[in-house]
């Protein structure tokens, strides 16, 4: 077995796999680019791991993803009513719609969504070296990607994200195996950066930036420096280029630059206190209704209600909710604005866990069934992340049909 790097007769597991090898501070890095649902990406961490001697390997996981991967049966101790208390119910919706999509690829070829990351873990646990989780929080990855976009592209965002579940047209296996090619790589992410630069930067440059210095901050932490050390790196290949730059050129306190992407950007208060300002317009309007006629102000009151409640429990409706979360949705539609922070999705959402308590199978099935456009409907846990969603547009819906009205009422 050849321990060298140098040596050029690669095995056929090898050959033509986008491989960088980059030197900084001591420690060589041997960079594999994969394609996180390709057969010949875990054959070639693999055969790495046999031919050549590392002293750590570092994948690109996160410590959630990697308990998920480790832990099967992580999903079904998920905790919906603390997932709904603490306003995480749309990145939980968000995450299992991205781990569906690659899962519907895997499905197609047989194997599992990450396997070459869950390869590269088992094999340095085999070796006895350290793994290093180097990617960013998908959470928090998500969270700047959405914050990072205007309110408009959100819903483009929302809508492309949807429907790539339901895109059912098949995807040839060689061309997941293209996206291991450097200029194809390039070529996409460039289109895609011209067409959202916030969107490539979130998803793709910070955490290039990201991973780069927590490589750099594990190897110091482990002494790496004096006598040469190798790593092995297990990344998407899309991460590839702008990983191994980065590990080239990068400088500054590694740790303190993995801190500083790792925050949520603050968010902005300018939507919020748009939103504030309409409603306030919408209830000066009532005032005035009032004022000028005791007939007129009831109606616009009614008005108020009557849609805010209405297309709030409409949304639930459309989600499928029990009776009892529909009520819930209505009556938490029109007392939204006093009880900042807390949706009406939320409030209609947690009645309907309570009533319809999601079972064992329902985790279990989840994200199989949300693979297609009924399962949302089916899987009580599903469906409880769909009333979510659709009683807060509602909601929204309903703020801006009422107060359109109302003006209307006055002038």
């Amino acid at each position: 077995m050849s321990l060298d790097s140098t040596d050029t007769t690669l095995p056929a597991a090898l050959e033509g796999q986008p491989i960088e090898r980059v030197v900084r501070d001591g420690v060589e890095y041997v960079v594999l680019g994969t394609a996180h649902v390709s057969r010949a990406s875990v054959e070639a961490v693999r055969e790495l791991l046999a031919r050549e001697r590392f002293d750590a390997v570092a994948v690109e996981l996160c410590a959630s993803r990697a308990q998920g991967m480790r832990d099967p049966d992580a999903l079904k101790k998920m905790d919906l009513f603390q997932v709904i208390r603490q306003g995480k119910a749309g990145m939980v919706a968000a995450s299992l719609v991205l781990s569906t999509f690659q899962k519907r690829l895997a499905d197609q070829f047989g194997i599992e969504p990450g396997a070459e990351m869950k390869a590269a873990m088992d094999g340095a646990e085999q070796r006895g070296v350290p793994v290093w989780l180097v990617d960013r929080e998908v959470g928090t990855t998500l969270k700047r990607a959405w914050r990072s976009v205007g309110f408009w592209q959100r819903f483009g965002l929302m809508g492309g994200l949807f429907a790539s579940v339901f895109e059912r047209e098949a995807i040839e296996e060689k061309e997941i195996e293209k996206l291991k090619q450097g200029d194809m790589l390039e070529s996409a992410f460039s289109e895609f950066a011209s067409q959202s630069e916030p969107l490539y930067r979130s998803l793709i440059a910070e955490r290039d930036a990201y991973m780069a210095a927590r490589l750099r901050e594990e190897a110091g932490l482990a002494g790496y420096g004096g006598e040469p050390r190798r790593v092995l790196v297990v990344i998407g290949a899309g991460h590839l280029k702008g990983l191994c730059e980065l590990l080239r050129t990068q400088q500054g306190d590694a740790a303190a630059q993995a801190a500083e992407l790792a925050t949520l950007p603050v968010k902005s208060s300018w939507p919020k206190w748009i939103a504030i300002g309409l409603v306030l317009l919408v209830f000066a309007a009532i005032a005035i209704a009032f004022h000028r006629n005791a007939a007129l102000g009831a109606q616009a009151l009614r008005d108020w209600v009557m849609y805010t409640a209405g297309f709030s429990a409409l949304g639930a409706i459309v989600a499928g909710g029990h009776p009892l979360s529909v009520l819930a949705a209505a009556v938490a539609g029109p007392i939204k604005p006093f009880r900042p922070g807390v949706p009406s999705g939320a409030i209609s959402a947690m009645a309907e866990a309570w009533v319809r308590k999601p079972r064992v199978a329902d985790f279990e099935t989840l994200r199989d069934d949300i693979g297609h456009w009924t399962g949302w409907w089916k899987n009580r846990v599903a469906r409880t992340l769909l009333n979510f969603l659709l009683v807060c547009v509602g909601t929204i819906a309903g703020e801006y049909t009422a107060g359109i009205h109302i003006f209307k009422s006055l002038f």
